[in-house]
């Protein structure tokens, strides 16, 4: 995979690649219940969610560091992260893509998915 820079990451399939990576890179570290969520034309304040559950608070650590730590490989840099030294609820801020790493009981009381009902579901694998 080539880097994708925030230069070249201006277009939509740039963008969805990057959040597409994001959820192969959870899955192969055991997420539970990766969701891709589209929120173009919902929202200006990013283009995608990726949400996925850890099952304890040492897995969302390690999923989330995970992600950038390969994402960090291949030329991303997130700008902004919350919650990642708790591992109750990991947000990763990449601009066009945020990526959200719960804990089970988190997950089901913020119900990202609910909440977003509206949103495009982009398939993965």
């Amino acid at each position: 995979m080539t880097a994708l820079t925030r230069t070249t990451r201006s277009t939509k399939a740039a963008a969805e690649a990057l959040a597409l990576r994001a959820a192969q890179l959870m899955s192969e570290f055991k997420g539970i219940d990766i969701q891709v969520l589209s929120l173009a034309g919902l929202t200006d304040m990013t283009d995608y969610f990726v949400i996925a559950s850890g099952t304890s608070d040492t897995h969302v650590r390690s999923m989330a560091d995970h992600v950038v730590r390969q994402l960090r490989d291949v030329g991303e840099r997130v700008t902004h992260a919350e919650g990642v030294e708790q591992g109750r609820w990991a947000l990763l801020d990449y601009t066009d893509v945020v990526i959200h790493v719960f804990h089970p009981t988190l997950r089901n009381f913020y119900q990202l998915e609910r909440l977003w009902s509206d949103a495009e579901r982009v398939a993965f694998e």
